[in-house]
């Protein structure tokens, strides 16, 4: 195995990337699609840890590496390993027998780079919001750590995202996206719907986030996304019914994403989403949009967050941005594994 820089690029969230950096892995990522692998891999190893489940995520980066001619090292919490202690300097008497600056160090020695999809405790966000796992792998490890969803970031999503939205609009500047809040009985964290946020306006889009009271995004992220509104000449407004969100978009992004105020209380959860109807996305909804197209991460829930009439039809990329996370992720892995 080739020896690795001291200092690798991590990715835990997409503004880890420079704007430069950023630019060149869309452009090779349409690129890569058009053509196929360019850079082959052989030889190089991914390590992927998840401590959640995963679809599109696990099958889509092993089939990237396949691809780019490397191979993957794939383990699941639930059945290949154990819980791992983040904290620095704890005496590590409960559950957890090993630490993550161990593990680490060890897997480092194994592969080139590192994948992993840390599970929030689900406790506190104001500590689950910190992403001390994704950052704690981060500091230890000596290879590149690509974050495959925390609590607060799912940068990979927003690359798929970028480029699917590229294919569509061309020129993101100045275009119109709404990201509209849809009901589900098993709400995710808000982490797609950040990322996503932040990367279309670094591109100068007009964001809209439209979602019933008490759906409100993290402040911190909030914050953020109106200094990237001003330094992009892009705006940003929140807190809309969904007819209003739509109006006018040229995309609209369906996205269920759970109450920050009822986090870690399922009951009270469960009580204010069953307050919310008609936040599903249909025909009549996205007519409201400029000849708009659909957009969802999945997994979707269908005929409660979008109806099958939406999804199965001619303006919907829901399978499209589905499959750029294949070629955005081959582009990511030929980037950081170039060093």
């Amino acid at each position: 195995m080739s020896s690795q820089p001291s200092s690798p690029q991590h990715l835990i969230r997409l503004s880890d990337l420079s704007p430069a950096q950023l630019d060149d892995l869309l452009e090779l990522s349409l690129r890569m699609k058009r053509k196929g692998a360019r850079a082959p891999q052989s030889g190089k190893t991914a390590g992927l840890l998840f401590f959640r489940g995963s679809l599109r995520t696990r099958a889509s980066f092993e089939a990237a590496m396949t691809q780019l001619g490397g191979s993957t090292i794939n383990l699941s919490a639930a059945a290949d390993f154990w819980e791992l202690e983040s904290q620095v300097g704890s005496i590590m008497d409960g559950k957890p027998p090993e630490h993550v600056k161990d593990a680490a160090a060890v897997m480092s020695s194994y592969v080139n780079v590192l994948a992993i999809r840390p599970k929030p405790a689900g406790n506190s966000w104001a500590v689950d919001r910190k992403d001390t796992e994704i950052h704690t792998w981060a500091s230890y490890a000596k290879v590149p750590v690509i974050n495959m969803e925390s609590a607060l970031w799912h940068p990979l999503q927003a690359l798929a995202d970028l480029m699917t939205l590229r294919e569509a609009l061309g020129e993101l500047r100045g275009k119109e996206l709404a990201i509209v809040w849809t009901n589900s009985p098993t709400p995710a964290t808000p982490a797609v719907v950040n990322s996503l946020l932040h990367a279309a306006l670094s591109r100068g889009m007009r964001v809209r986030v439209a979602h019933p009271a008490g759906f409100e995004l993290d402040a911190g992220v909030l914050d953020e996304a109106a200094t990237l509104a001003k330094e992009h000449g892009a705006s940003v407004s929140c807190g809309m019914s969904l007819a209003e969100g739509v109006r006018g978009a040229q995309v609209v992004y369906a996205r269920s994403w759970m109450s920050l105020e009822d986090y870690a209380n399922p009951t009270l959860a469960a009580t204010r989403r069953s307050r919310q109807t008609g936040w599903m996305v249909d025909e009549r909804t996205l007519a409201l949009g400029a000849e708009a197209r659909l957009m969802h991460a999945m997994p979707v829930r269908r005929n409660l967050e979008v109806s099958d009439a939406v999804l199965d039809g001619p303006r919907s990329l829901v399978y499209q941005q589905a499959e750029n996370r294949l070629h955005s992720q081959k582009a990511l892995l030929v980037q950081l594994l170039r060093g």
